[in-house]
């Protein structure tokens, strides 16, 4: 794998946030009878998580002309989040109703023909931000991935791109063509964060953790987060190092992994200037802030994280 090597800037700020800012129907107030509306979307949390822990991200997204579409943009520019570089439809917003279990979240999407998936090539400004972020619905769904797949690509010609594939799975997606995109993102990616689930649906014919080491033998920062039981990274002939997940009352684990990734992205660009060949020590300090950030999201209502010490 060529590597240009990562753009130094060291403003956790310059992160470009490249997919979808939807609306999630969630229960309300623990009625699965009775759903509540509220702005979501993987990429979406992450652009705010990052400006909730003190950053300035640009966010690449589309955004309707309707109720949903205003409340979902007011609700990223009300947390610091830059649209400028985002586009506008007369389309309506894409919905994803979500129905949590006892082992996660599924989610029914409602995606057809929706604004939030015109999404503008931005790969001419790539080059401008220290890390740039890609995956979830966006970087699988028409006519969205293509611009995220050259996006992704141009930053991986001039820094450093980060993939989380947040693989989904709907009537509506065609399997192959989705794995074959979020395989092609990792494939390009420095930095790979992914769930075991991702990365057993990715690769079916090989454990997690040699599909980690695979990537990692390739010069990548791999993590692969586990729910409860933690996280761990590889990195190119060291070995893995693993933390657990931060002990809390658990209410909520919607955008748990979205607040983990913000969290990932802000101690590299702060601690580690972008650059993610790390020691074990160095390693160890990242997963330890990210699953901490997590945390702040499971010990209560929504996906806005609180920043924790370290920073």
């Amino acid at each position: 794998m060529t590597d240009p090597g990562p753009s130094r800037a060291a403003d956790p700020g310059a992160v470009l946030v490249l997919g979808e800012a939807l609306v999630d129907l969630v229960p309300a107030d623990g009625d699965t009878g009775v759903r509540a509306a509220q702005p979501g979307g993987g990429p979406a949390n992450v652009a705010v998580g990052l400006a909730r822990l003190g950053g300035r991200p640009s966010f690449v997204g589309g955004f309707g002309d309707d109720a949903f579409g205003a409340r979902v943009a007011s609700w990223l520019s009300g947390a610091g989040v830059d649209l400028s570089l985002s586009g506008r439809s007369s389309l309506p917003t894409a919905l994803a109703v979500a129905d949590p279990g006892d082992h996660g979240n599924t989610y029914r999407f409602h995606l057809g023909d929706t604004a939030t998936f015109e999404l503008p090539d931005r790969a001419a400004e790539a080059g401008r931000f220290g890390a740039v972020y890609a995956g979830g619905l966006a970087a699988v769904v028409a006519p969205a991935a293509d611009a995220v797949a050259a996006t992704a690509r141009a930053a991986a010609a001039t820094g450093l791109l980060v993939v989380d594939p947040n693989v989904r799975e709907d009537r509506t997606l065609d399997p192959e063509a989705s794995l074959g995109r979020l395989r092609e993102l990792c494939s390009l990616a420095r930095v790979v964060k992914a769930s075991d689930e991702d990365l057993a649906r990715l690769w079916p014919d090989a454990s997690p953790e040699a599909s980690c080491r695979a990537l990692a033998a390739e010069g990548r920062l791999v993590v692969m987060t586990r729910g409860p039981k933690g996280a761990t990274a590889y990195v190119h002939d060291a070995p893995a190092v693993s933390v657990p997940a931060v002990p809390v009352r658990v209410v909520n684990t919607i955008g748990a992994g979205d607040a983990f990734m913000a969290g990932m992205l802000t101690w590299l660009g702060a601690e580690a200037g972008w650059d993610p060949a790390l020691s074990a020590g160095r390693t160890q300090a990242m997963l330890e802030y990210a699953a901490a950030t997590a945390a702040s999201v499971c010990a209560r209502a929504g996906t806005e994280p609180t920043a924790p010490p370290g920073v």
